[in-house]
């Protein structure tokens, strides 16, 4: 038995994937013997000079001890986690701060280019390259992260994936009259663009909008100007008995964030029996959907997702053999190898 810390770094009031993986990891070590436990410090990113304060504040923590007792194993998961300080630390990484690495130029970052945030975006690189430097191992949750560990910071970090938190419960049910969005509503998830794509979509189709966020009245407003409103269930945050009935009765689940890191949703619809639609620059899904095998993976455009889901309302046994093949792929994933790694 080991005394394990695991580090989050939370927006308080957000509850999406990040923070179900921490709890779900803490759970995990708790079942295999460990005295296991989560800290967790408020993050806050804007404006962009309150960035480097929360890092440092995660720079100020010693958790070698905890009342006296020995912590024997630090676990930091995402920025600036990994800034802490102790003696037998390891990175299990979800992403760094995304804003100030592969979003940079595009609608989804703020940072520009002018003397202070190149500035800002070239300390982030460089303290982030030390912090993890420290890490007994530095380990990723997709090869799209460890992917942009390598490329930015010139750091290796083997892959280790993991089963989504409600893959016990999930299972396949009829392909009903209906395409599944599950997740935050923000902006780099693009829930938008499926709402664009019911304007092109079969009007025996219907989409369910599962999650919250902070763009969820914009992407409301959305459906009314596009006339779909009729045809968009907008249900905010779901229990988990109402999520599992929802994958199991959906015809497909339609997952187009931009350059994603793994991506929960995959894995679920996987384990649910039924097929993703995705896009060509969605990154993560990729690790796992491919086109035409297990899933459609399209243009980032709602044309090309209407396709797609057309594609599934007029073969539902295609739907059917391309959410069994998903099946096959993730059923194998477990917690076993994340622990073993990550223990040591």
């Amino acid at each position: 038995m080991k005394r394990i810390l695991v580090c989050e770094a939370q927006v308080p009031f957000v509850h999406g994937g990040a923070e179900i993986l921490v709890r779900e990891l803490v759970r995990e070590l708790r079942a295999r013997g460990h005295q296991a436990d989560l800290v967790s410090v408020p993050f806050k990113w804007y404006p962009k000079d309150e960035i480097l304060p929360h890092a440092a504040a995660w720079r100020l923590l010693d958790l070698s001890e905890s009342n006296g007792q020995p912590v024997d194993l630090v676990i930091a998961s995402k920025f600036p986690t990994y800034f802490v300080r102790h003696p037998n630390k390891v990175a299990w990484l979800l992403h760094q701060y995304r804003a100030a690495y592969e979003l940079v130029g595009t609608v989804y970052s703020d940072f520009h280019h002018t003397e202070v945030d190149v500035n800002l975006r070239d300390t982030l690189v460089r303290l982030d390259t030390e912090m993890l430097s420290e890490c007994r191992s530095v380990f990723a949750i997709a090869k799209n992260t460890s992917s942009r560990l390598a490329k930015y910071n010139g750091l290796t970090a083997p892959t280790l994936y993991h089963p989504p938190r409600l893959a016990p419960r999930l299972g396949s049910g009829p392909f009903g009259n209906y395409v599944l969005s599950v997740g935050r509503i923000e902006s780099v998830k693009r829930v938008d663009l499926i709402v664009k794509a019911m304007t092109h979509v079969d009007s025996s189709i219907e989409l369910i909008v599962a999650g919250d966020g902070t763009q969820r009245e914009n992407v409301e407003r959305e459906a009314h100007s596009a006339g779909v409103a009729d045809r968009v269930k907008f249900l905010g945050r779901v229990e988990d008995d109402d999520l599992i009935r929802l994958y199991a009765g959906t015809l497909g689940v339609v997952y187009p964030p931009y350059d994603e890191d793994l991506g929960y949703v995959t894995l679920e619809a996987f384990l649910a029996r039924k097929p993703v639609v995705t896009c060509v620059d969605s990154g993560g899904p990729h690790e796992f959907v491919v086109d035409g095998v297990n899933g459609l993976v399209c243009d980032p455009s709602p044309e090309s997702i209407a396709t797609a889901i057309n594609a599934l309302a007029h073969d539902r046994n295609r739907a059917q053999a391309l959410g069994d093949a998903g099946y096959a792929v993730a059923r194998p994933i477990t917690w076993d190898g994340v622990i073993d790694a990550l223990v040591g």
